[in-house]
């Protein structure tokens, strides 16, 4: 049927019945209106007082994405009572805090992150600080801790065993330490920066290295913060999310004397080599006394043998007559 046929059975229609196809699209759009209004009416209004600026059909097509509006409304909301949400430099717009949001991100804390370094004067852009937190980094916390340092110890008593770190100086002592170090969040090398395990590691070596370095103990304990001073001047908060803002020795206690204990049991070692010695030398001269013994036995027998044949001799000189040759002789 066409166009045609259409418009000429609709005029032959009774004229009640046209009005009622028309009152039912009235209704069906009245309630497809009410539905809007009382779904996304408030955010819409509330969006629209704080000059949010997002349209009602943009709300509509959030629940079609799946993407929480209430989550973007109240995000954009607080960017622009802040004043960072008309900021050409974070670029905080509806659209981006969509995709962050369905990208996994925590639109919020990333927000509240932005305001916080807004309002301590660090640069964060809504471009790094939504990469730090897709990256698993609680940007939030990373920027709190930027302005306000936090204290982590060293060694960590909750992922070490041990609750000191164990060093020796030149003269052989042992000292043990416990140092706690004060870092700052470091935005720039946040993606991509070593954790506090990595902090934690170099200042124990650093502290190591430094006292096994030392002359003597003594030093160290007249002055701990050479070794602070030290360990700080070597840089090892390079390519690490922190920056070490200094590091203090909380405790140092003495241990054991490694190096007379070492002496000890190198002289006892000593003493059993030259033990083992002496005793391969008794050895070596009890079989050479043997072996002597045994040539004399021997030199005897030839000797007893010799003699054996001195009356042999002179019986055969008797039956040759010879015996009166060799008395004269």
């Amino acid at each position: 049927m066409n166009p045609v046929d259409l418009a000429l059975l609709a005029a032959d229609l009774p004229a009640s019945v046209t009005y009622v196809v028309v009152a039912a699209l009235i209704v069906l759009v009245a309630i497809v209106f009410v539905i809007v209004v009382i779904t996304y009416g408030n955010l819409w209004f509330q969006a629209y007082m704080s000059n949010a600026h997002v349209g009602i059909l943009r709300l509509i097509g959030m629940s079609f994405r799946q993407v929480n509006a209430r989550v973007i409304v109240q995000s954009k909301i607080m960017a622009m009572q802040a004043g960072i949400g008309n900021d050409p430099a974070t670029g905080i717009t509806t659209q981006r805090l969509e995709a962050h949001y369905l990208a996994g991100g925590n639109v919020p804390g990333v927000i509240r992150a932005i305001i916080a370094a807004h309002r301590a004067d660090i640069d964060l852009d809504f471009d790094r600080a939504a990469a730090i937190d897709l990256a698993g980094r609680d940007v939030l916390d990373a920027v709190q801790t930027s302005v306000y340092p936090k204290v982590i110890d060293c060694p960590d008593p909750q992922k070490s065993k041990k609750s000191t770190l164990s060093a020796i100086a030149r003269n052989g002592v042992e000292l043990q330490i416990r140092a706690r170090v004060t870092v700052r969040t470091n935005i720039k090398q946040l993606i991509g920066g070593a954790t506090e395990e990595t902090v934690i590691a170099r200042v124990g070596e650093g502290i190591i290295t430094s006292i096994g370095s030392s002359e003597s103990h003594l030093i160290v304990l007249e002055n701990p913060d050479l070794i602070s001073k030290a360990v700080l001047a070597r840089g090892l908060d390079a390519h690490t999310a922190f920056e070490i803002v200094s590091i203090d020795i909380a405790d140092i206690d003495i241990g054991e004397n490694i190096g007379a204990r070492l002496q000890a049991d190198q002289a006892e070692a000593d003493t059993r080599v030259a033990r083992a010695k002496a005793e391969e030398r008794r050895a070596f001269a009890i079989a050479r006394e043997q072996e002597m013994k045994a040539k004399v036995s021997e030199n005897r027998a030839g000797v007893l043998m010799a003699e054996a044949k001195v009356p042999l001799a002179i019986a055969t000189a008797f039956r040759a007559g010879n015996f009166d040759k060799v008395h004269s002789v």
